[in-house]
């Protein structure tokens, strides 16, 4: 009996090690994309390519990387794993974003136009829960989006199809920036609650006859979950993944409203910013050190990064909107 019992407490120990290594492998974050996989095949510009590609090159990479889409797994290891789903979420939330701004905003010409068939039904299947594992699951919808944008693409790419469009002005590029700014604003404040801060509450602010639909506090204490912090952190950093790959892509569908407008160096300073939230985490853990104590707070340091991203997206918008 003793026997069996050190030949099972091996055999688990064995497989324990075995679970371990795979799920360090799939936990490894992809590159994000270099400007050249942007390019078309033709080497002239079509407009909304690059766009439309960053986003199919996106998604690819969430279910091709190591280990596949993890997050509707429901066998282990993926199954004790919560950074790379935290990471997969942040990212498809972006994507599904962009996408929907591709079906109201960039492949429309005026509110009384019809929306694109093929962007309308990529859209729709982006937005299944990405949890889901049964009949129809996550990856395969995703797949068949992906198949969708491409249709797309070939599309706007064919000079004699001229219902399929990707309008780049200023106008949609603004409506797209009004979503990020309202994700990146988000992210920040969630980051920030690590440590725990009192918050006066501005809901009403600068409308003396504003209302709600039920009271809230004058101020209270806002706080992340000791066992949330590392997932807002990496749900973060697969965000800024994400959006740094369509950012890339707008600065080359884009290139003429940008050097209209001057803005050139304000996109620029918003990738740069989202690269520093893609730098290696050395620590084997996410820290959550308070003040200027001797503990490191990578919360705080992402949510510097989030702030001043977001502070560029919010000059962009404004460079965008003047004549």
């Amino acid at each position: 009996m003793q026997v069996t019992w050190k030949r099972v407490s091996l055999a688990a120990a064995v497989l324990f090690l075995i679970g371990y290594i795979i799920s360090v492998w799939w936990s490894v974050e992809p590159d994000s994309i270099e400007p050249y996989q942007l390019n078309n095949e033709t080497g002239h510009k079509i407009v909304g390519y690059a766009t439309t590609t960053s986003l199919i090159l996106t998604m690819e990479t969430l279910l091709d990387k190591n280990g596949g889409w993890l997050s509707n797994d429901v066998m282990p290891p993926s199954l004790f794993m919560d950074n790379m789903p935290a990471f997969e979420f942040g990212a498809i939330e972006q994507a599904r974003d962009l996408a929907l701004i591709m079906r109201k905003e960039f492949s429309r010409s005026q509110s009384q136009s019809t929306a694109d068939k093929d962007l309308l039904a990529a859209h729709s299947k982006l937005n299944i829960e990405h949890t889901s594992w049964l009949v129809p699951s996550a990856e395969g919808e995703y797949r068949d989006a992906i198949k969708l944008l491409k249709l797309y693409r070939a599309r706007i790419a064919d000079t004699n199809n001229p219902d399929a469009q990707f309008y780049a002005r200023a106008d949609n590029l603004n409506e797209w920036l009004k979503e990020v700014q309202k994700r990146l604003g988000s992210m920040s404040q969630r980051l920030s609650a690590s440590v725990g801060q009192e918050r006066i509450n501005t809901d009403l602010a600068g409308d003396t006859e504003a209302s709600q639909s039920t009271p809230n506090l004058a101020s209270q204490e806002i706080k992340t979950g000791w066992w949330q912090i590392d997932d807002v952190f990496y749900e973060t950093r697969g965000a800024t993944w994400a959006l740094l790959n369509f950012m890339k892509a707008i600065e080359v569908d884009f290139a003429d409203v940008l050097k209209k407008k001057n803005a050139e160096v304000s996109l620029q300073q918003i990738i740069r910013e989202l690269e520093e939230t893609q730098q290696p985490v050395w620590s084997p853990i996410v820290l959550n050190g308070s003040g200027f104590g001797i503990v490191a707070n990578h919360s705080l340091v992402m949510a510097n990064y989030i702030s001043r991203a977001n502070a560029a997206v919010i000059d962009l918008t404004n460079l965008l909107t003047q004549g």
